[in-house]
């Protein structure tokens, strides 16, 4: 009776514990799903026309209207574009190493972190439905060795214990592992996307904060080579 009792609950739990693994890795996929989403442009396309604007504005040495262009947006490009302006000070290589930086920790390593969760749900889900299998033929044998005559119904439960959690754990994996496929193909395509918008927002980034730079140095030294002179004719 007692074995019975706690085999029910060692079943119950399996089912659980399947149960909870697949809720888990599904929360997984659809979080990365809905956030590969908001971090790119529908089409390349709307990205250009983001782009266009942008270049336009640092063409006008406006990098402060870029800031307030990309304000609130959640996307990848505006919000590197609003960072590499904002941080423009510390010059192009700094400031493209400050957004590069920022960009694998804020987006691609909150994604890897949830991919590898999904991977571990994928092989744990099998184990635990193996787990259930093997002790559900525990309790066929200890059916047949406790039992003076068997019922077929007694031992069909046992049995069918232990080929149900072995289909629900591949039931939950190989679904998984088709939609992490699809995943990291829309992952890839995600970076793509940005790897080309990034391109061109840091060329455009480069050679305005450059031109602009270099322009504003000569009107400072202008303006401090004044100084003296008029100091001197206060003198004078």
């Amino acid at each position: 009776m007692i074995f019975a009792d706690l085999f029910d609950l060692i079943s119950q739990t399996t089912y659980f514990a399947l149960a909870a693994n697949a809720l888990w890795g599904l929360y997984c996929i659809v979080v990365v799903w809905t956030r590969v989403g908001q971090k790119r442009f529908k089409t390349e396309e709307e990205q250009d026309v983001f782009m266009d604007d942008v270049e336009q504005m640092l063409d006008a040495g406006d990098f402060d209207g870029v800031v307030e262009y990309c304000d609130g947006d959640n996307r990848a490009i505006p919000q590197i574009a609003e960072m590499a302006c904002t941080h423009r000070q510390l010059g192009y290589k700094k400031a493209r190493q400050f957004v590069m930086d920022r960009f694998q920790r804020d987006v691609m390593s909150d994604l890897e972190y949830r991919l590898s969760w999904v991977s571990t749900v994928i092989k744990s889900a099998p184990m635990i439905g193996l787990f259930g299998t093997v002790f559900g033929m525990m309790g066929a044998f200890k059916t047949l060795a406790t039992a003076e005559s068997v019922e077929p119904s007694a031992l069909a439960d046992d049995i069918n214990v232990a080929l149900r959690t072995t289909a629900c754990g591949l039931a939950i994996a190989i679904p998984l592992m088709i939609l992490v496929a699809s995943v990291n193909i829309r992952i890839a395509k995600m970076e793509d996307l940005v790897g080309s918008g990034l391109a061109r927002f840091m060329v455009a980034f480069r050679e305005n904060l450059g031109r602009f730079s270099g322009a504003a140095r000569p009107n400072a030294s202008a303006g401090q080579s004044v100084e003296p002179l008029a100091v001197q004719s206060k003198l004078e």
